[in-house]
């Protein structure tokens, strides 16, 4: 499908510099722009590219000032945030172009469970008994959806999810492939004869709206209640979620990361890669986790900066940082004045 320079600005509710007419039919990297493509600029390290771009439009700033004359025929869409402005186009790009429909007779579907409008469930899917899903539901293949499992409007599970038993799943969430959902908590106890008991993990997972889910990330059922994921909640691929783990609003957690048992995270936190939680800690709102640390006490100060293993607070953990890498010179020169004081020292 093609769009004009002006359906898109009215859309994003930008102003147009250049030809309104134009038609764009793709999207590309503004390194890589081709006639007839959409393309934007968001970040000043790339705006040399803005000049010899082969894009036909490009969104920018409402700011942006080109400091040398741009390609012809490029025409500029101003906008007050490009980036936001091109994840919308994204966003509908991706809902024309992947949106699927149909009932494939090639899945399993129970007799018992309550299906919406507007479905899409491919070949060997699994629906099992009491299972409520809404309108407006993407299935892929080899979806597994267990008994007793609620399903929003809106929401996509790709190629490969499981969802055990009892779970909720809100409207509009994300699941990528891979994904386990209620699946049960690492709960064991310790016997004289040196074995384990296994706990039984009668609770559920329940994600609130809005909710994504990375490739191959688990999110385990609790032992007792719920595991929650509240709305707007973001978590990359190859994360653990253990049993009664509670997520706070629009948190975001990239690649890796762990979190232990009955841990509360707040809202709006920001966690980077292959951070660690120690179990029953609590992350106050606004935190941010520098990636690879490791969160060994709770965090009670709203918006703290933490980093490290133990995590603490990121300007002492830089500082710590650059001490640690002059180490083998702060002990050699120890080791100099220890052997000077000897020296000026009386024996006794």
């Amino acid at each position: 499908m093609e769009f004009s320079a002006r359906q898109i600005a009215e859309l994003l509710g930008g102003t147009i510099e250049g030809n309104a007419e134009v038609q764009v039919s793709s999207l590309s990297k503004i390194e890589e722009g081709t006639s007839g493509s959409l393309t934007f600029l968001a970040n000043p390290t790339y705006t040399h590219y803005i000049y010899k771009t082969g894009a036909s439009l490009a969104i920018v700033k409402s700011t942006f000032t080109p400091d040398k004359p741009l390609p012809e025929g490029l025409t500029l869409i101003r906008v007050d945030d490009p980036y936001d402005a091109f994840a919308k186009i994204l966003e509908i790009h991706a809902s024309m172009t992947l949106k699927k429909t149909g009932i494939s007779s090639q899945s399993f579907i129970s007799t018992s469970a309550t299906l919406g409008n507007d479905l899409y469930i491919g070949e060997f899917a699994y629906i099992g008994d009491g299972v409520k899903i809404g309108d407006g539901v993407q299935i892929y293949p080899q979806v597994y959806v267990g008994d007793n499992v609620q399903v929003g409007n809106g929401t996509v599970l790709y190629p490969g999810v499981r969802i055990y038993h009892d779970c909720m799943i809100g409207n509009d969430c994300t699941i990528h492939g891979g994904a386990v959902i209620g699946s049960d908590g690492f709960g064991f106890a310790p016997q004289d004869d040196k074995n384990y008991r296994k706990v039984p993990q009668v609770g559920n997972v329940i994600l609130e709206d809005n909710v994504e889910v990375g490739a191959n990330t688990t999110i385990d059922r609790a032992t007792i209640g719920s595991t929650i994921l509240r709305r707007g909640v973001k978590l990359d691929n190859l994360i653990q979620v253990a049993h009664n783990v509670e997520i706070g609003e629009n948190t975001v957690i990239a690649a890796q990361s762990g979190l232990s048992g009955s841990t509360k995270i707040g809202k709006n936190v920001m966690v980077g890669g292959q951070v660690g939680f120690v179990g029953h800690l609590v992350v106050a709102d606004n935190v941010k986790v520098g990636a690879r640390s490791g969160v060994e006490n709770s965090i009670t100060q709203e918006g703290a900066i933490m980093f490290g293993a133990p995590a603490i607070d990121s300007l002492r953990a830089r500082k710590n940082f650059v001490h640690w890498r002059n180490l083998d010179d702060i002990v050699r020169k120890l080791n100099s004045l220890e052997k000077q004081v000897k020296k000026l020292m009386p024996d006794e």
